[in-house]
């Protein structure tokens, strides 16, 4: 259901973040403003007539959702409105607190991170400090693509290095404050030092690959080095799966049974070519649910982690269903034309913009043209900015297709009461009730109202394939 936080899996969030990184740029933005919710109120002890929730051993619901059974999803209305406001009924108010404080802030974090890389941009470029080591670089090969390889080394260390307190907040101390992750402070660290590695050995190539077009192109660098970047992206597509993923997480076959039959018979039922199911361990890391269908030719693989299998077969045939459509609606294609087209509009907004900044503050920066490597920091800035302006855009691009595949996944798995069951559950980190407006900006998923209407639509639908 692209499930997880930071890394939609057909993965295309992840894999632009990853893109970007790759050409050592800023971190993805996101438009940042505030809605006051206009969905419909939820009432706050609407249940089907007649039946209740279960109530666990301790008489408290379980981590802000009260629990349903068989006989209260038999009771639930047939409108699809009725039966949506019921569901949500069963999350209590410090839940919904709790989570839109969540997702709220994430969206102010964006903007702050966005800010504090302009400013790390701006520390880099002052008083010619990046001409420098640009120069430094020149001076130890007169191989121009090794020296931007060099420099490309030393921007992803300082960039990773400025940017750590705030890594550090986000990533460890505010996921264990709302009680995402589950990992200690050195195991955390030590991913991070992965990729530190990660990026050395990959952005830093990509890095001198891009100046290398940018200065062959001249005034047409713009369009080839968006090309360049849309090759980078089916590159990442192709190995992270194989290659990077399994330095994070332990990946190892799902044991035979019911589970793994379910799953297999869904991907043969929809003409996905694997029999490969794997289960990893990122309990270790998160108490989210996350899974996906990735890999390209014959890498093709379906992978689940092990907090979903804690959760019931009905919900886990659901969430694959989701996932098996991004697969079968060819979606990474699809996103793959938009940001290609998306880059070639931040590349075109680069290249100008340099112009336009290195005319007014340049000459103190001891800046060239826009292929000048000194004007990494400043590319990577004027990126950061087309990219914060087009969220919206991207947002709507990525949140389509999750429609899509939700859609898809209801109609293969035929689990409505499974998948609006996990748009609950994903409500922890996710606003469940959005406004309009909200959700068409900073959404880049469906909103948990929106899932579990379309769920409870569809079981109104189909009363007979329940």
């Amino acid at each position: 259901m692209s499930l997880r936080n930071s890394k939609v899996q057909i993965k295309m969030n992840k894999i632009v973040r990853g893109l970007l990184l790759l050409i050592a740029l800023s971190s993805m933005p996101a438009l940042l403003l505030a809605e006051q919710s206009t969905a419909p109120a939820i009432a706050p002890a609407l249940q089907p007539r007649g039946a209740a929730p279960d109530k666990p051993a301790s008489g408290a619901a379980s981590d802000g959702i009260a629990p349903a059974d068989a006989v209260w999803r038999k009771a639930l209305p047939r409108d699809p409105e009725q039966a949506t406001r019921a569901y949500l009924a069963r999350v209590s108010p410090e839940f919904r607190a709790r989570s839109d404080a969540y997702f709220e802030g994430q969206n102010w974090l964006i903007l702050w991170a966005t800010l504090y890389g302009l400013v790390m941009a701006w520390l880099l470029l002052a008083r010619g400090r990046w001409a420098k080591v640009s120069r430094w670089a020149e001076r130890m090969t007169s191989r121009r693509f090794l020296s931007a390889l060099i420099v490309g080394a030393v921007y992803v260390a300082a960039i990773w290095l400025l940017s750590l307190p705030l890594t550090i907040y986000q990533g460890f101390f505010r996921e264990h404050e709302y009680g995402m992750a589950t990992q200690a402070f050195g195991p955390w660290f030590g991913e991070q030092l992965i990729g530190l590695g990660v990026g050395l050995v990959l952005d830093s190539p990509a890095i001198a690959l891009i100046y290398l077009i940018l200065r062959r192109a001249g005034r047409q660098g713009w369009l080839w080095g968006a090309l360049a970047g849309i090759a980078i992206l089916a590159f990442v597509t192709l190995i992270e799966p194989v290659y990077i993923d399994p330095l994070f997480n332990t990946y190892k076959p799902l044991a035979d049974g019911p589970v793994k039959e379910a799953i297999l018979s869904l991907a043969r039922a929809n003409g996905i070519p694997t029999d490969k199911v794997y289960q990893f361990d990122a309990s270790r890391q998160t108490t989210r649910v996350s899974a996906n269908v990735s890999g390209l030719l014959g890498t093709i693989s379906i992978r689940l982690n092990d907090n979903l299998l804690r959760i019931s077969l009905p919900e886990i045939r659901a969430v694959m269903a989701h996932e098996m459509g991004h697969y079968v609606l060819n979606h990474v294609v699809k996103h793959l034309v938009y940001f290609g087209l998306l880059f070639t509009g931040g590349f075109a907004f680069m290249q100008f913009g340099y112009g336009a900044v290195a005319r007014r503050w340049g000459s103190g920066w001891n800046l060239g043209d826009h292929a000048d490597i000194a004007g990494l920091p400043l590319m990577a800035a004027l990126l950061s900015v087309f990219l914060f302006v087009t969220t919206p855009l991207t947002n709507n691009v990525i949140r389509i297709a999750e429609i899509e595949a939700d859609l898809f996944g209801l109609n293969a798995a035929r689990e409505p009461d499974g998948f609006a069951e996990t748009a609950l559950k994903l409500g922890k980190y996710r606003k469940l009730v959005p406004g309009h407006i909200e959700e068409l900006i900073f959404f880049d998923h469906p909103s948990g109202y929106r899932r579990i209407y379309s769920a409870m639509r569809w079981k109104a639908e189909n009363p007979a394939r329940e």
